[in-house]
């Protein structure tokens, strides 16, 4: 090949079906594996996400490519394309040493179809400029739908891009692509491994009081709202904690508001475990008042 840059994904494919040499054999670094994994995250319906892909394990003489698709479900999260940037490993000065930047952005994101990114980046500066340490390759920020259930667990999948090895070639492309040039042409390409990460639609863990709200507390630890201070209420505040389905705020066998706001007695910050354990030592004597 008459460039030694290393251009990824279906410009490279264009790139090798303009060569008039045959494909340049691939040599794998043996015993060189680089991980690329995403963070798990969790977000409430219809507020925002960030998920991080980083690499791992990354070999000192770096690489000049990389290439891969982000796979997830449309229907449950949203991802603009534009909402992709890059990571600090990618700052390594390539920008301002390779003399292609300003015609070819290094780090590019493309959306060929709903529930698809095309991540990709490639220098052709030298080796002084390829990344060569591991952290965080990238960031995708997004929202999870209104329509999304609560406890759905979104994968976010690090997968090859789907496109043939090279155009009318045939054959599909199954390799995540991670590597360098050689100065004879030849390319060297590091083995990939993947953790997929993921986005898990959560709600409040517990039903919390607007402190500029109507509502009052008419009796102050009284989280069941029966009149009285008892065991029953720190019962009732970890119950809520720990199964906000039955036991959340308007739920038949949870708090209503006034439970809600009785029950509130530290900080007036939502109804927390610091609220029960107050109420507990109330009852048991060890403090005066709530």
């Amino acid at each position: 090949m008459k460039t030694k840059k290393v251009i990824t994904g279906t410009v490279a494919a264009a790139m090798l079906s303009l060569s008039v040499c045959a494909v340049s054999p691939i040599a794998y670094a043996a015993g060189e594996t680089v991980q690329i994994s995403a963070s798990k995250e969790e977000a409430k319906v219809g507020e925002e996400f960030t998920v991080e892909v980083s690499y791992a394990d990354v070999p000192s003489t770096g690489f000049q490519s990389t290439d891969f698709a982000i796979e997830y479900d449309a229907s449950v999260l949203t991802i603009d394309a534009a909402n992709v940037k890059a990571g600090t490993i990618t700052e390594t000065g390539a920008e301002g040493a390779d003399p292609s930047a300003a015609m070819l952005a290094l780090f590019s994101v493309k959306s060929p179809k709903s529930g698809v990114l095309n991540i990709e980046w490639s220098t052709q500066a030298d080796s002084t400029y390829w990344i060569n340490k591991s952290g965080v390759f990238c960031t995708i920020t997004g929202t999870v739908a209104d329509s999304a259930a609560v406890g759905t667990v979104a994968e976010i999948k690090i997968v090859p891009i789907d496109r043939e090895t090279y155009p009318d070639s045939g054959v599909q492309n199954t390799e995540i692509e991670c590597g360098y040039m050689n100065a004879d042409g030849t390319s060297a390409s590091y083995g990939v491994t993947v953790s997929n990460g993921s986005v898990t639609v959560i709600e409040d863990a517990v039903a919390t009081t607007d402190p500029t709200t109507s509502v009052q507390p008419s009796l102050r630890g009284d989280a069941n709202d029966d009149g009285n201070v008892d065991v029953a209420d720190p019962v009732l505040i970890m119950q809520s904690l720990a199964n906000p389905d039955v036991y959340g705020l308007g739920k038949e066998n949870g708090m209503n508001d006034r439970g809600a706001a009785n029950a509130d007695v530290v900080d007036n910050d939502g109804v927390t475990g610091t609220d029960a354990l107050k109420i507990q030592q109330y009852l048991a004597g060890i403090i005066d008042t709530l």
